[in-house]
């Protein structure tokens, strides 16, 4: 074939390749275009989120009365059984006592020392749970840990200071668990006698 034919044919292939190359990116572009959804098919996704929302919101407001439900269970059990060490530990106690009380035919001896160490079961236990007496008894009256029943007048002692013990109080720990039960003094009234002799003579 002579070059003049090979050129002649070269350029009739040149135009059909720029065609396909034109052509392709226009077909690759329609290709990319993603397909808009339907209102109906965005209606339906909707639809969908909403109810598992409603699920979710569900479920957390059954987990919620669950856990409202255990703890009030626990609060409850909680003041119930709030007492159970203690009263484990004072039904020995106890038992020694009704023991005591029913050995009719013990002397007097035996009775009270039955009856002491019970006393020192009891103190033992006050101490573990830190309970401990409050000061009264020559104190000066304090509000705070002590309860007046009467006063009484006294030259021995001075005012507002403790002289009688009626009951007992306790701390636990810091805190006034029962106040001390008490008497306290005060100044005696003047007496008719006593009064002074200046003024008895310009009485007179």
């Amino acid at each position: 074939m002579s070059k003049k034919k090979k050129a002649e044919k070269k350029l009739k292939e040149e135009p059909k390749a720029d065609d396909e190359e034109t052509l392709a990116p226009e077909e690759t572009a329609e290709a990319e275009i993603p397909k808009e959804p339907s209102p109906e098919e965005r209606l339906e996704e909707k639809e969908l989120e909403i109810a598992e929302l409603k699920n979710e919101m569900l479920r957390l407001r059954a987990d919620t009365e669950n856990i409202r439900r255990r703890l009030n269970k626990e609060k409850l059990d909680s003041i119930q059984y709030s007492n159970e060490k203690l009263i484990k530990e004072v039904i020995p106690i106890f038992d020694n006592l009704e023991r005591a009380l029913a050995a009719a035919d013990a002397n007097p001896d035996s009775l009270k020392q039955g009856v002491e160490m019970i006393s020192k079961q009891f103190l033992a236990l006050l101490q573990k749970e830190k309970v401990k007496p409050i000061p009264a008894l020559g104190e000066k009256f304090d509000p705070n840990i002590h309860e007046v029943l009467s006063q009484i007048e006294s030259d021995e002692h001075e005012e507002n200071t403790v002289i009688e013990e009626y009951s007992r109080g306790y701390f636990l720990n810091d805190r006034v668990l029962i106040p001390a039960r008490v008497v306290t003094s005060k100044k005696p009234a003047p007496h008719p006698d006593d009064e002074p002799k200046e003024e008895a003579e310009a009485t007179a």
